[in-house]
């Protein structure tokens, strides 16, 4: 007797004990899914089929059908909440942003410049710490967040072929970038002057979960491009 036969058999109830050793679980598998109207057919299956749970005992169809609905909805509803979790955080950070752009155009100076930025990321946006590098610069910035050590292998590293790193730096790195400060993970984004790279922006949390690299640069590219053409313009005011 063929596998299919023997399956047919199982069904109409014509199968011998000792050759129910002929059906396995991939040939029930491949016949229902092969005869999708199998069920419609022998609706009264469906409410006699019992099933094991470890949790519940035995189940029925319908019940087990049911529970997989509700965890279906129970999944939409949490990524739901997520959404609008990310939409109003996006929405915060938009005019975080905007407030920003207007105090850095307005900047009378590079040390206010500098200032804005390290006040927005620090209190407004509650984050560790922010830092500047400056490529190809032999020059002395009176400035907190100027990053004094040479960073030129970091960017070999982190931002030769990318604009943006996001996650863990090794130990090496956070020393260089952020001295004494305790970072768990950092944000480094680059700064260019069309082919020219002036250098990047560090941004640092105490959380080492903080930033990843799955996070979106929509609103980093538009801070990205404007800051760096400003800060052209103040260091063209100092003469640099």
């Amino acid at each position: 007797m063929t596998d299919k036969k023997a399956l047919d058999a199982a069904i109409n109830g014509d199968l011998e004990i000792n050759e129910m050793s002929l059906l396995n679980d991939e040939l029930v598998s491949d016949y229902l899914q092969s005869n999708p109207d199998f069920f419609s057919k022998n609706a009264h299956l469906l409410s006699t089929l019992r099933f094991a749970d470890s949790k519940r005992g035995v189940v029925s169809l319908v019940e087990i059908q049911q529970q997989m609905q509700r965890q279906k909805i129970h999944l939409l509803e949490e990524e739901i909440t997520q959404l609008l979790t990310v939409a109003n955080y996006n929405e915060q950070l938009f005019t975080v942003y905007n407030d920003l752009y207007l105090s850095l155009i307005a900047s009378p100076d590079l040390s206010h410049f500098l200032d804005c930025l390290g006040q927005t990321t620090t209190q407004l946006l509650n984050l560790a710490d922010f830092k500047l590098y400056l490529t190809g610069r032999d020059f002395e910035i009176g400035h907190d967040s100027i990053i004094k050590s040479d960073c030129r292998e970091v960017i070999n590293k982190r931002l030769a072929s990318v604009d943006y790193y996001f996650g863990r730096l090794q130990q090496t790195e956070k020393e260089l970038i952020f001295a004494d400060q305790k970072v768990g993970s950092a944000v480094l984004i680059k700064l260019s002057d069309g082919e020219h790279c002036l250098g990047f922006i560090a941004i640092g949390s105490n959380d080492e979960a903080h930033f990843s690299p799955s996070m979106d640069t929509l609103l980093l590219n538009q801070f990205r491009t404007l800051v760096a053409k400003l800060l052209i313009q103040q260091l063209q005011k100092i003469g640099l």
